[in-house]
């Protein structure tokens, strides 16, 4: 084929660019030729490059790309951001789509199960919570029904009720384990009930007893339980005599203490006088006493005495002294035990002990020596002082021996036989035995003995 000729402005087109870039737009030669050739080998290598697609990462991507560098050198791998259900335009809160009920693998939004039972009418039959009684899933309403219970099992349910009420001393809880009961028209057996647990119980759960018949007046005891149950009391005196010889005293302040409490009028006891029982006269005279005492009615709110652990230190201390007094001139182990165990003052027993110790040191005879020895050793056998209360008895009287030596000068020679007396009877051991203290003495050029302790001096 031969060449074809094409005038105008197409022949531009078809010459060659280099040539043109040499010559010029206008024709005319180019100023530097080293120019030109890079011009030339630049388009050429525009040319060979092969054009591929950009692929720009998202605003997500550029993102957590940026926060990765910033923190460390290591990237974060892009499959983790890929896979993301997150939103990527850069707009959403970060929260999958749909709230999480979208999408192939999601559990489902929040609460749909609760829609498919409804939807389905009945629980899976493969669910272990699947009733065959009930298909339906729908509410069972119970109706209590209470069957007819004799007053022995209900003291019986009362009885543990105010048993725990003396572990935890809530009344509010008390009184809502005895509504429980339903007992309605049978109330009354709550104050017999508790009166006669009280009566085997120390001073401090008959106080708390009181406390919780005051408190239940108004809500479950109305003035005809209280006058009937009192009225039923009365009448078993003879019965609880036999087990609790002072039953007629203890009703006779559980009475005086409810009118107290504004639980019953005092026109009660002219009400149930007509009584030919002799223990019944005896807590009914025993009422009348206390009420009618000055200032009765106040005095009353400390009938059972107060508890151990709010009595004052001081009065607990001359309290000890008393009983101990009381016992040497009475010798009665059994009595100043009594006395001991009434205090209700486990912790504070070594009390005991150091004035125990304190008198035998100011007594300064064998006879006291012994007796307090002997007490000591009963109480501590008994396991009523226990052997940490007694060794700290004597560690304080130990350290006290600079003091008592002021007063009782041989009180370190009367400390040490007292001692050695214990410990023959086991009430102490070697421990406390070792921590005596040795007496310090000067030694007077005017004595001539050589600062020798003479021990048969004041015995």
């Amino acid at each position: 084929m031969g060449e074809v000729a094409v005038n105008g402005p197409m022949s531009i087109m078809a010459a060659d660019p280099a040539e043109d870039l040499v010559n010029g737009i206008d024709g005319l030669p180019s100023d530097t030729k080293e120019n030109v050739e890079g011009i030339i080998n630049g388009v050429a290598g525009l040319n060979e490059r092969v054009k591929r697609r950009a692929k720009r990462p998202s605003k997500f991507l550029s993102k957590e790309l940026n926060r990765a560098n910033s923190d460390s050198q290591v990237v974060a791998p892009l499959r983790a951001l890929k896979n993301s259900r997150k939103s990527r335009n850069g707009f959403g809160r970060g929260l999958p789509k749909k709230g999480g009920a979208g999408g192939k693998g999601t559990w489902g939004a929040l609460g749909s199960e609760l829609a498919e039972e409804e939807l389905d009418g009945a629980i899976d039959t493969n669910d272990p919570n699947y009733d065959e009684t009930n298909p339906e899933n729908k509410e069972i309403k119970m109706k209590v029904i209470h069957v007819d219970r004799s007053d022995e099992e209900i003291q019986k349910q009362i009885s543990s009720l105010v048993a725990e009420y003396y572990d935890h001393g809530d009344t509010h809880e008390t009184y809502l384990s005895l509504e429980e009961l339903n007992l309605s028209v049978r109330a009354h057996l709550v104050l017999v009930t508790a009166v006669e647990l009280a009566m085997d119980h120390k001073p401090s759960h008959r106080e708390m007893t009181s406390v919780l018949l005051a408190d239940l007046y108004g809500h479950m005891l109305y003035e005809p339980h209280y006058a009937k149950g009192y009225d039923m009391l009365i009448k078993n005196l003879s019965d609880l005599v036999l087990d609790t010889p002072d039953a007629p005293t203890i009703l006779g302040n559980f009475i005086a203490r409810s009118i107290a409490d504004d639980c019953i009028p005092p026109k009660f006891l002219q009400v149930i006088r007509e009584v030919d029982n002799e223990h019944a006269v005896t807590a009914l005279a025993r009422s009348e006493s206390l009420l009618s005492m000055r200032h009765g009615l106040v005095r009353l709110d400390n009938v059972w005495g107060v508890g151990g652990g709010t009595r004052p230190v001081k009065y607990l201390v001359k309290k000890m002294v008393l009983l101990l007094q009381e016992y040497l001139s009475s010798a009665d182990i059994a009595e100043a035990t009594r006395c001991l165990l009434e205090l209700e003052v486990p912790h504070f027993h070594h009390e005991l002990v150091y004035e125990a110790i304190i008198m035998t040191i100011e007594k300064m005879d064998d006879r006291t020596s012994a007796m307090m020895c002997e007490l000591l050793g009963s109480l501590h056998r008994a396991i009523i002082i226990t052997p940490s209360q007694m060794k700290a008895g004597f560690l304080r009287v130990y350290e006290d021996m600079p003091q008592i030596c002021v007063d009782v000068p041989p009180a370190y020679t009367v400390l040490e036989r007292f001692v050695m007396r214990c410990q023959a009877s086991k009430v102490v051991g070697d421990d406390v035995v070792k921590k005596l203290p040795v007496r310090g003495r000067k030694r007077f050029v005017s004595e001539g003995d050589g600062g020798r302790v003479k021990d048969d001096a004041y015995f």
